[in-house]
């Protein structure tokens, strides 16, 4: 087997395990589980993340330059080492919304508003449920609810930064970092696409101008053509009148 055919065979599973673990994830820690139900979570969220261990084992093996492949998929290392990344694996999914990328005219444009999108609500839902995970039990803590980590988290990322809230821990404060990080990617991604827009949109018209003003030239010179030919021939009716 190359390394080709098992991504492709582990694409879908490894979704779906993503899919769970935030699922497990958010739910032992907004609903502070106890109990079985805790046991549960766990067992759903260590069985996916020995899944993503076995996809990393064997995708390295396959791989034809190890050195290479190790290099260039340092994010699926990541994935591994922290758990927290492991939902952001669903932003393979996108690529599967092909209708929103058409309805937006141009397809790599279209592309990267919805990866922008997807990732921005997928990291900001995620980095809640870390900075509550971090926070909630931690003294003088401000962030001690689910409501409170979300708020937390969009006004981080957006780089508004209020001040209301406040991560007090060291986990919580490099779940902060990594998303005034991620805040500043997403302006830059915002702000190219806007400039992209403006950009074609300007061009577009300058195209259109020039399209209606070659006209205007060709039907012009069409005139004068067709006026130059009606005075040679009234010139030459004229002259074979006089010769008569």
């Amino acid at each position: 087997m190359n390394l080709a055919r098992w991504q492709k065979i582990t694409e879908w599973p490894l979704t779906v395990s993503a899919i769970l673990f935030l699922i497990a994830y958010a739910w032992e820690i907004i609903a502070q589980l106890t109990g079985p139900a805790e046991t549960l979570a766990e067992v759903v969220i260590q069985a996916t993340w020995l899944l993503f261990v076995v996809d990393y084992v064997v995708s390295l093996v396959l791989a034809e330059n190890r050195a290479r492949w190790f290099v260039r998929h340092l994010f699926d290392l990541l994935v591994v080492v922290l758990p927290l990344l492991r939902p952001l694996r669903l932003l393979r999914l996108l690529t599967f919304l092909s209708v929103l990328n058409r309805s937006m005219g141009n397809a790599v444009r279209g592309k990267v508003v919805v990866y922008v999108i997807g990732a921005a609500s997928l990291v900001v839902f995620v980095a809640a449920l870390a900075a509550l995970d971090a926070e909630r039990n931690s003294p003088g803590a401000t962030i001690t609810t689910f409501g409170d980590a979300l708020w937390w988290a969009v006004v981080t990322i957006t780089t508004v930064g209020y001040g209301d809230l406040s991560p007090v821990t060291i986990e919580g404060r490099m779940i902060a970092v990594a998303l005034m990080i991620g805040g500043i990617g997403l302006l830059g991604v915002v702000t190219a696409t806007l400039a992209s827009w403006i950009v074609e949109r300007v061009a577009r018209k300058d195209e259109d101008q020039q399209a209606a003003t070659r006209l205007e030239l060709r039907t012009l010179t069409e005139e004068i053509a067709q006026l130059r030919r009606d005075l040679h021939s009234d010139g030459g009716r004229e002259t074979q009148s006089q010769s008569r």
